[in-house]
């Protein structure tokens, strides 16, 4: 499938030059009067080597055609995370480097959906919003109102994100993986 350049993202998985390769870093850049474009970190997926490619705007890229299996998140041992998959229990484990940032929200039991190919695991998608209980913030000052600043707050996976001035702790608020992003108090 053919994406603009512009929609590359981090953990994104491209065909390259006829390699597989994910993308670990991206910038959209516009230089002053000069055309813009996309400045990006790829990992080959084959040989682990990293390199940089600057992609026009204009450019398109292919994105790999993957298989999406359902995979539960179990545990994790020094770099290695396991999975099992839900549909014919096999156990799989990806590392740090496969996951990336994703790494810190992985929780027991999380549903994630994990991307294959060719039969080999090299990435997950994370639910668009996660229900999580705030261990740690700054209390709410008296008189604080929805248009106060936002203030950091640690959960209970050890992550920090802002939220609201009037979250607390024990809170339970649900937040977006992708972004780091708060999103709402859960019910």
């Amino acid at each position: 499938m053919a994406i603009s350049a512009t929609q590359l993202r981090r953990g994104m998985v491209i065909l390259f030059e006829g390699k597989l390769c994910k993308v670990i870093e991206f910038r959209h850049h516009t230089p002053g009067n000069l055309r813009a474009m996309v400045q990006s970190k790829l990992r080959d997926l084959r040989t682990g080597s990293s390199f940089e490619h600057r992609f026009r705007s204009a450019d398109t890229v292919e994105r790999a055609s993957l298989e999406q299996h359902e995979m539960e998140y179990m545990y994790s041992d020094g770099s290695q995370h396991h999975f099992m998959n839900t549909e014919n229990y096999e156990q799989t484990a990806l590392s740090d480097e496969d996951l990336g940032d994703m790494a810190q929200w992985l929780t027991p039991g999380l549903r994630i959906q994990a991307e294959f190919y060719e039969g080999a695991p090299i990435g997950i998608d994370l639910p668009p919003s996660m229900e999580l209980t705030v261990t740690s913030t700054e209390p709410t000052m008296k008189g604080a109102t929805v248009s106060n600043v936002n203030k950091p707050a640690t959960l209970e996976n050890g992550v920090t994100i802002t939220v609201p001035p009037f979250v607390n702790e024990g809170d339970r608020i649900r937040v977006d993986p992708t972004e780091g992003r708060y999103i709402e108090r859960a019910k």
